[in-house]
């Protein structure tokens, strides 16, 4: 059976921030939360306190890369560059420093050998860039994950889309965004679909791709937990697992 997870459980190298299910119960599933762009594993924190999971252990990372010219705050992305249009920067800059990160130090070694989850039971929350990253390491996944919520994070242009639908990933993805000025396109969807069997979108009536500001924004991603997060409530402590 899995286990509470403890920072101890993780290389020192990587910055989190672990936030128990309430009232001490025994956490079935874990979920990984990741930042957007320039932020800190603070603010995924208190959200996750906010958020009151059942049963569930909510690790919030922070990004390996701290933002260039004394911004503050950390990134997922390779690199950093700047739209010529915008001057913002760029979400899509490769996550191969981050994903390895996130999916063999934090979830293979982690919470799967060291702390007893199955992949089943681990879900990833991201924002922005962060939904980027939640998304590239569930594609490199061959197993089912609990999910992936991406808030404005549309599929990285790095992963590799095979047209057959043999590769399709098996964990379910939803994705958030705004009516317009959105990442989150008819083409980033149609790239999703063919990189994922099942993928759910929630377009909100206002625009951007900002995190939610009501409870009718957050309803779909709180219905979402509650179809895939698992539970023991109600089995006998002596009942055996099977599978």
């Amino acid at each position: 059976m899995a286990r509470q997870p403890e920072a101890s459980d993780f290389p020192s190298h990587l910055q989190l921030s672990i936030v128990p299910p309430p009232r001490n119960q025994t956490p079935v599933n874990v979920l990984v939360m990741l930042h957007g762009l320039g932020d800190t594993k603070e603010s995924f924190a208190k959200l996750a306190t906010q958020m009151n999971l059942p049963e569930t252990a909510c690790i919030s990372l922070q990004g390996p890369l701290p933002l260039p010219f004394g911004l503050g705050g950390f990134a997922w992305g390779d690199d950093f560059t700047f739209s010529g249009s915008s001057g913002t920067m760029d979400y899509d800059t490769g996550f191969e420093k981050s994903s390895p990160m996130i999916k063999g130090h934090l979830i293979e070694e982690g919470l799967i050998k060291r702390c007893g989850y199955k992949p089943r039971n681990i879900l990833l929350f991201g924002f922005g860039q962060g939904g980027m990253a939640a998304i590239a390491v569930a594609s490199s996944f061959k197993t089912e994950l609990g999910g992936v919520v991406s808030i404005g994070g549309p599929q990285p242009s790095t992963i590799p889309i095979v047209g057959d639908g043999t590769s399709k990933s098996a964990t379910p993805i939803l994705v958030l965004g705004g009516s317009s000025i959105s990442l989150i396109t008819q083409s980033a969807l149609m790239d999703l679909k063919k990189a994922f069997h099942q993928v759910e979108y929630m377009k909100w009536s206002r625009s951007g791709d900002s995190m939610p500001r009501s409870t009718e924004e957050m309803m779909p991603i709180m219905k979402f937990f509650a179809r895939r997060l698992q539970s023991r409530s109600g089995i006998p402590k002596d009942a055996t697992e099977i599978g």
